[in-house]
C-alpha cells in the first residue's frame, strides 16, 4: 500500500466503512495470525488480538490523522505484536528474541505500569460500544459536571438524566466484568 491508500484505508476505519474494514482485515488477518500461532498462542487469541488492534487503530484516529512512520500494515503490525507481547506477560511468560524467560525476570514496576493500562484499555474498549447518547453521558459525568449541567446540555429532564446515567454506568459496568481480563486484573489488583 501506498500513503493515499493508506490515509484511504484509516479514513474508512474512522468512518466505520464496512467494506474497507473488511478489505483490511482480509489483508491483515492472515499475518497476524502466523506471528501470533508461532508465538504460543492459538486462533482465539488471534481473534481478540486482531479485534483489540483495530480498536486501538480506531482510537488513534478518531479525532485527529495519524502521521505514519511506515507503511499502515506495519504500524498495525507493531499494534498486534504490542498487544501479545502484553498477553503472555499476563500469563507469565515473555518472549524476547525468541526465547522464554519466567515472570521473576520481569521487574514489578513495569507489570504495575502494564496492569494500570490493561485497566485503562479494558475501560476503552467497552466505552467505545457504548451509545453514542451513553459516550456522551458518561463523558459528562467524568468531567465532573452536576446531573443539572448533563439534563442542560443533553435536553433531558434531571430525573430522566439520573435515570439514564444509572443505566449507562450499570451497562458499562457489565460489558467490563463479562470480560475474562476483568478477572485477571482484579486478582492482580488484590494481591498488591
Amino acid at each position: 500500500m501506498n500513503d493515499i491508500e493508506d490515509q484511504r484505508v484509516l479514513e474508512g476505519i474512522r468512518t466505520g466503512n464496512r467494506a474497507v474494514i473488511k478489505e483490511f482485515y482480509k489483508e491483515n488477518f492472515k499475518y497476524i495470525r502466523k506471528y501470533i500461532i508461532q508465538n504460543s498462542g492459538n486462533q482465539e487469541d488471534v481473534e481478540d488480538v486482531f479485534q483489540d488492534a483495530m480498536m486501538i487503530l480506531y482510537e488513534k484516529i478518531e479525532f485527529e490523522p495519524l502521521e505514519l512512520k511506515a507503511s499502515l500494515r506495519t504500524y498495525f503490525f507493531g499494534i498486534c505484536k504490542n498487544l501479545w507481547k502484553k498477553r503472555l506477560r499476563r500469563m507469565k511468560k515473555i518472549i524476547i528474541s525468541d526465547e522464554v524467560f519466567t515472570s521473576e525476570e520481569i521487574q514489578e514496576d513495569i507489570t504495575t505500569i502494564l496492569d494500570t493500562n490493561d485497566r485503562e484499555y479494558l475501560y476503552r474498549k467497552y466505552f467505545i460500544q457504548l451509545s453514542d447518547t451513553c459516550q456522551q453521558l458518561l463523558s459528562l459525568v467524568f468531567k465532573n459536571k452536576t446531573t443539572l449541567e448533563i439534563a442542560s446540555s443533553m435536553g433531558y429532564s434531571e430525573g430522566y438524566t439520573r435515570k439514564k446515567k444509572f443505566e449507562c454506568k450499570k451497562n458499562l459496568i457489565e460489558r467490563v466484568e463479562k470480560d475474562p481480563m476483568y478477572d485477571e486484573l482484579k486478582i492482580d489488583h488484590s494481591k498488591e
